[in-house]
């Protein structure tokens, strides 16, 4: 089984504003409202791709709720816990001449709720998929992933992490399957400007030094590269295509490339999956449809 974990989950109200202008009164021409998290986003296109799976995190109040409904709206199973005060966050996307975003911080997560987690990742077997994604609510320790990863050191669990900074190098000893920071992540992990695809490989291969097994980095509009654990570099230019909506493709490229490997344990299938699926949710208002991503696929 591929469990995904988001421990932030959120409403993400992405609203259209012809011209955003501060201080005055705006009208919309558009609002949308989607389960939001990076996790919860993997889910959503692996159950597209057929893959099942089950995402796993803390909802709250009304707005958890919500989430967990419209999440189940998209046929994604969820094990959420529920907390006991607070509400699951509201992120608004503003989409003007530029992008504008606000994410709230969420509800602080107890100790209590926090060893229910744990005890349902305790419950995961040789052979299962874990995805830990996004960021860490302000009320957890930056050391979580890796306590997790900890945890499970004992089991052959393929355990893939999208996250950033000290949050993503933490996990590195612990030798994650897969990492996938895009360009600009990984510059900012060893205070550098990335701009070619040599440079994305030369950092990649510091995150191996590091710990890491396989390196998927995404470069938006210039495609992606993958470093892999044998040392081959895969690399593609990003398919042609009008970006709709970049919030979740990272996401949906994870999901791609874990889908890809599952059904063939090959890195080249793998990668063109992840761009594949990257492009076609970025192409798309929606998290992208198996035919779309299909499509992408043939394109490639």
């Amino acid at each position: 089984m591929i469990y995904t974990v988001t421990l932030n989950p959120a409403i993400d109200y992405a609203i259209g504003v012809e011209k955003l202008e501060p201080g005055m009164t705006n009208r919309a021409t558009f609002e949308q409202l989607l389960p939001g998290g990076k996790g919860l986003n993997v889910s959503i296109i692996l159950g597209n791709l057929g893959i099942d799976n089950i995402a796993l995190g803390f909802i709250a109040g009304f707005t958890g709720k919500e989430i967990r409904r419209r999440f189940e709206a998209f046929g994604g199973k969820s094990d959420f816990i529920e907390l006991k005060k607070g509400i699951s966050r509201i992120n608004v996307k503003i989409k003007s001449s530029i992008e504008t975003e606000i994410n709230a911080a969420g509800p602080a997560i107890d100790t209590e709720a926090l060893s229910l987690l744990m005890g349902k990742l305790d419950m995961l077997k040789d052979k299962d998929i874990l995805i830990l994604a996004g960021s860490l609510p302000s009320s957890l320790p930056d050391t979580l992933y890796s306590d997790i990863m900890k945890m499970l050191a004992d089991r052959n669990i393929m355990i893939v992490v999208d996250a950033t900074k000290e949050l993503l190098l933490n996990v590195l000893p612990h030798r994650p399957f897969l990492v996938k920071p895009n360009s600009h992540e990984l510059g900012e992990i060893f205070g550098v400007t990335i701009t070619t695809r040599e440079e994305v490989v030369q950092y990649a291969r510091k995150l191996q030094e590091k710990g890491a097994g396989n390196v998927l980095v995404s470069m938006a509009g210039d495609g992606a590269v993958l470093v892999t654990q044998e040392g081959d570099i895969l690399m593609r230019e990003a398919p042609k295509g009008i970006v709709k909506n970049s919030v979740g493709a990272g996401d949906s490229m994870v999901a791609g490339f874990v889908a890809g490997w599952c059904a063939r344990r090959d890195y080249g299938y793998a990668f063109k999956m992840g761009l594949a699926s990257g492009s076609a949710s970025a192409f798309s208002e929606l998290p992208a449809t198996r035919q779309e991503i299909e499509a992408v696929y043939q394109s490639l």
